[in-house]
């Protein structure tokens, strides 16, 4: 019998989920609501079709259980780098400016130059995906909307503040691509006097997982919650799906494959990259959780791929190792785990279907591998092992391919989502003492792939030519590690 029980929300880039766990981990239900899919949704989406979407699967979510007066917390969790501008009355004066949305590049180096000469001690690597970067595009594009700004809120925030009707406060792992020093804790001040930016325009920030208020009256009684159900802090999808895996202690690990390739770790140092293809998020208790995100995912299965994949899989693990390089890039340029703006992904000709799909993933798996050997360089630190979450950790397929390309065993909790992550932040500090415990208690092994020596062999191999072809085509330098 449960005994309190979390909601989890996670917007995507396609879709709206919601899950209800208890506090022992056990999923108790789920919907989700998939948005209509457009080229447009890359660059903006509807903040109030996302609330629409969230609303939907809540409703559908509560009305089918009886647990709804158990529930203790709600967290959210959403794409980092999103940004929507809101007005005093909380409405969004402008569509949400998408992290993948690629108009942004010049202004990223312009923030990044402010950075980098005003203070350079913080977070100076913006490009087209970070916040910082769309807040002053959307300054500089909309400057009529500009005179009208309150807030510019993360994507998590917005349906935060609609649960709770606090829109002024943000969470660490949200703040950092909008310039917050997560070091110092607070915003630097070159953001508003090097840059067309007001303080006032920036939310307070709190650590993940932080309690904001309860929930509000009207919206408790239409879902017949109770009146004294938490809305806490969020968190980034990748930082989400970091917790769902289980990788919250020092010197844990873990991969999300989702629409692109996140790497996030716990360190108890901070890790400097000089590239700024490696970035430190803030961990709820003060650890650091650096990591990286790559253009590089999963988003090809969905676009080259369509329907049931069950077949493609079962013949994935027959013809693995294929002997192809494939890099399943679907845009131009690559952010982590090298900074190469000009880099497309490549594919021999002539492949079948399934030789295409494995190799796409064995493609996916070497990047991982370079990011990991970019880890052990900077932090010199050993990784053990990899925990993952994803859409990508339910084929059993990549999952070898992956242990056996890494040379390390590979842990795929039970419920991975990151609306499974946020439902664990949700109870983090409301139910539990803080994240470790709450992880802890609410995860459970679903699977562990163990690297077989003559496959490690083969991939070895597969890597360093991937590699080579990496440098021929001048993405990577020849100094960089291998």
């Amino acid at each position: 019998m449960a005994t309190a029980c979390f909601i989890g929300i996670d917007v995507g880039t396609q879709g709206a989920r919601v899950v209800l766990m208890d506090a022992t981990g056990n999923l108790l239900g789920s919907r989700e609501e998939h948005f209509p899919l457009h080229e447009e949704m890359r660059e903006e989406q509807s903040p109030g079709g996302w609330w629409d979407a969230c609303l939907s699967c809540l409703r559908s979510l509560l009305s089918d259980t009886s647990h709804n007066q158990l529930v203790k917390a709600i967290a959210v969790t959403s794409t980092s780098g999103t940004i929507v501008p809101i007005d005093e009355q909380h409405q969004p004066l402008h569509n949400a400016i998408m992290y993948s949305d690629g108009r942004q590049a010049e202004a990223g180096k312009v923030c990044s130059a402010a950075a980098g000469r005003y203070h350079p001690n913080g977070y100076t690597q913006f490009n087209s995906s970070s916040g910082l970067s769309k807040m002053y595009w959307f300054v500089q594009q909309f400057p009529e909307a500009a005179r009208r700004l309150y807030k510019f809120i993360h994507a998590a925030d917005y349906i935060t503040g609609q649960l709770s009707g606090r829109f002024d406060i943000t969470d660490a792992t949200n703040a950092l691509k909008s310039g917050y020093d997560v070091a110092a804790q607070e915003w630097p001040a070159y953001l508003w006097q090097q840059l067309p930016l007001q303080q006032s325009w920036l939310p307070v920030v709190v650590p993940a997982g932080t309690p904001l208020g309860k929930i509000l009256p009207s919206l408790a009684a239409s879902l017949k919650l109770p009146e004294d159900v938490t809305i806490v802090a969020g968190m980034t999808d990748g930082c989400a799906s970091q917790v769902a895996a289980g990788a919250v202690r020092p010197g844990d690990w873990n991969t999300t494959i989702g629409t692109t390739l996140v790497v996030k770790g716990v360190t108890t140092q901070y890790i400097n990259d000089p590239s700024g293809a490696l970035y430190c998020h803030r961990h709820p208790e003060g650890y650091w959780m650096p990591g990286g995100a790559s253009n590089t995912g999963a988003d090809w299965i969905s676009k080259r791929f369509p329907g049931d994949l069950a077949i493609l899989n079962e013949q994935a693990l027959d013809i693995i190792p294929t002997g192809q390089l494939s890099w399943p890039l679907l845009q131009q340029g690559e952010r982590f785990p090298f900074v190469a703006p000009q880099a497309r992904g490549f594919e021999a000709n002539g492949l079948s279907n399934a030789e295409s799909y494995a190799a796409g993933m064995e493609g996916v798996a070497y990047i991982e591998r370079y990011a990991y050997q970019l880890i052990r360089q900077l932090s010199g630190e050993q990784v053990e092992k990899v925990y993952t979450a994803g859409g990508a950790s339910n084929s059993h397929a990549w999952l070898t391919i992956r242990s056996n390309v890494l040379n390390l065993p590979v842990i795929k909790m039970k419920h991975v989502s990151g609306a499974a992550g946020a439902a664990i932040l949700a109870a983090s500090k409301t139910w539990y003492t803080n994240i470790m415990e709450a992880t802890a208690a609410m995860t459970q092994v679903a699977e562990e792939i163990r690297p077989v020596p003559s496959l490690v062999k083969t991939y070895d191999n597969g890597y360093t030519q991937f590699v080579q072809l990496l440098k021929e085509k001048g993405y990577i330098s020849t100094y960089e590690h291998a």
